[in-house]
């Protein structure tokens, strides 16, 4: 039923693309990748997701992000791309048929599906991954309960951009809180179609499929995050930026079209509302149009596209806090609701999480070695985005999820690469043993990867079968072993209690807790605030602020319950694995 709804909303988001792509590709006959239909499906339903995000922003502003409004803006998508689909029916079917696979090319097509499969199960199961409890799917939920775009200080990020996000608030009353998951796979599926294109245009069906696979292996399908929706738009600007600088100057009058430069920077506008890191990318988008592009105008066009789809967080938040990008603008335009401590706090726990990207990655350095950086300017091109994006990553934070954006190119790299390291492998064996002992080890080494990979993938896919729940009593079952003071929390949902819920050491499972409820190590409620108190202080403290519950998890917080007197004014209500709840008491007797 999940992949069913989601075939409709694909559906209509290619139908809503579609009517706008048409108008960008019409023109000039010479205009690259024009004689791409699997492209071009794949540009109109990332343009399409972008437009249901501008078109949801617009509700969410105005108060109107309900059911009712999402259900037009579906069933608008669907018309279109209903009286569409005949005629593209026709035209893929017209297609010439590609040439016969060879032996590798079969194995590596084999692979490429397995790993789209396996992809297909992991967005199956509950909400269970720290983030996506802490605080993507709180907002998306508050955002779907009132209909409108707010602020909500109880959070860990209340000033972040949400364009992703609101994807999940329009989709959590219709379709409940694993559907948010597919969304969020829809972005990576996307984004490998975008980069399977590419690769078999510009290198060939292996190295694409190698590509492929090692993008659907890297990728959070699992999950309800925004990394895999930021990786679509970033990849879908390089795809049209290139477009744009291929396109020769004598297909559009002497000068290159520049709707080109307005969706890429479309896109870019909503990366950049969705995460922050995407707008690392805008000084090399910056340098590469000036580049071929000096005129006023395209460049106007370029920047009232990027703001289109993210101008309201950030003005927002420089109108209310003075930092358009709260919280990790605070040095340059000071604190509002972090303090300096709370920048170091996370400035920290980013380092900590520092280590090197998957090995799947590591031979894209070869690239420059390969015969596609000699004879495919396209491959220079991405190599060029690569490079920036490692040497970004290597200035800043180091933490692989942060260049999660750059991955799907990084894999198409990574795939040049292996494939540059097969063949001097291959050399290497022919001058040593001749062409009968290369052909052997070949396919030995051939024969032992694709073992590995299976076998691999079996474990990953049962691995994601067993995490489907597909009734209440095994989704029960499932968040009660997986998600920290779930059965405690689903008690105080149960029994509602007066005052505000506090929380310590359970923040990646707050969206299972009666929202709001604060506390956290960073802003106005962290714990440095009120949990070092002695008790009677501890709980008028909490009093005065109009708590009247507070929730902990023991082993995470033992310097909180086992201080002594703390009884006296936080009395136990209930407990189980390791987490309790208690009603606070400020005048204890």
């Amino acid at each position: 039923m999940h992949l069913a709804g989601l075939a409709l909303v694909v559906l209509s988001l290619w139908g809503a693309g579609d009517a706008l792509m048409r108008r960008l590709w019409a023109g000039a006959r010479d205009t690259p990748g024009r004689d791409d239909p699997w492209l071009r499906m794949a540009l109109s339903a990332a343009t399409g997701l972008g437009l249901a995000i501008v078109a949801l922003q617009a509700l969410g502003i105005a108060g109107l992000l309900r059911p009712p409004a999402t259900l037009a803006l579906l069933a608008l998508g669907l018309a279109l791309a209903l009286w569409r689909l005949p005629a593209q029916w026709r035209l893929l079917r017209a297609l010439p048929p590609g040439p016969p696979l060879g032996r590798a090319e079969r194995v590596a097509t084999v692979v490429a599906i397995g790993a789209f499969v396996i992809s297909l199960f992991e967005p199956m199961a509950p909400p269970h991954a720290f983030d996506e409890m802490m605080y993507h799917l709180p907002y998306a939920r508050q955002v779907a309960e009132s209909g409108a775009l707010g602020i909500h200080d109880w959070l860990r990020y209340p000033w972040f951009p949400y364009n992703y996000d609101l994807l999940y608030a329009a989709a959590l009353p219709l379709a409940g809180d694993v559907f948010p998951h597919l969304l969020h796979a829809l972005g990576g599926w996307l984004a490998a179609a975008l980069v399977w294109r590419l690769a078999v245009t510009h290198t060939d069906r292996v190295c694409a499929a190698i590509a492929l696979a090692a993008w659907l292996m890297m990728g959070e399908f699992f999950n309800a995050l925004i990394d895999m929706g930021v990786a679509l738009f970033v990849v879908a600007a390089f795809t049209v930026l290139w477009l744009w600088w291929s396109t020769p100057a004598s297909a559009a009058g002497g000068r290159r079209p520049a709707r080109w430069l307005g969706l890429a920077a479309f896109y870019l506008g909503v990366a950049a509302g969705s995460k922050y890191q995407a707008l690392t990318f805008l000084p090399l988008v910056a340098v590469c149009v000036v580049w071929r592009e000096r005129r006023p105008g395209p460049w106007l066009l370029a920047l009232a596209c990027f703001l289109l789809p993210c101008i309201y967080w950030f003005g927002r938040n420089w109108a209310q806090t003075g930092d358009p990008f709260n919280p990790i603008g605070a040095k340059v335009f000071g604190f509002t609701n972090w303090n300096a401590d709370d920048y170091k706090r996370q400035v920290d726990d980013v380092r900590l999480h520092a280590s090197l990207p998957n090995v799947m990655l590591w031979p894209a350095l070869l690239v420059p070695f390969s015969l596609a950086w000699k004879t495919r300017p396209a491959v220079r091109a991405a190599a060029l985005f690569g490079a920036w994006s490692l040497l970004v990553w290597l200035a800043t934070s180091r933490y692989p999820r942060y260049m999660m954006a750059s991955f799907p190119l990084l894999a198409w790299l990574g795939a040049i690469g292996w494939q540059q390291l097969w063949r001097w492998t291959a050399a290497a064996l022919a001058r040593r043993g001749g062409e009968r002992l290369q052909a052997r080890v070949s396919r030995g080494l051939g024969a032992a990867l694709v073992a590995v990979l299976a076998l691999a993938g079996v474990l990953r896919l049962g691995k994601h079968v067993q995490q489907i729940a597909p009734t209440p009593e095994t989704r029960e079952a499932y968040l009660a072993a997986h998600v920290p003071g779930y059965e405690v929390l689903r008690w105080l949902r149960a029994n509602p209690q007066s005052g505000r819920l506090y929380q310590v050491g359970l923040s990646d499972a707050i969206y299972f807790a009666p929202n709001p409820v604060w506390g956290d190590v960073f802003g106005p409620y962290r714990y440095a605030d009120f949990l070092l108190l002695p008790p009677p202080e501890m709980a008028r403290k909490f009093v005065q602020h109009g708590f009247g519950t507070i929730v902990v998890q023991t082993a995470v917080g033992p310097y909180v319950t086992g201080v002594p007197g703390f009884e006296r004014h936080f009395q136990l209500m209930v407990q189980k694995d390791g987490v309790k709840a208690y009603r606070i008491v400020a005048d204890a007797p």
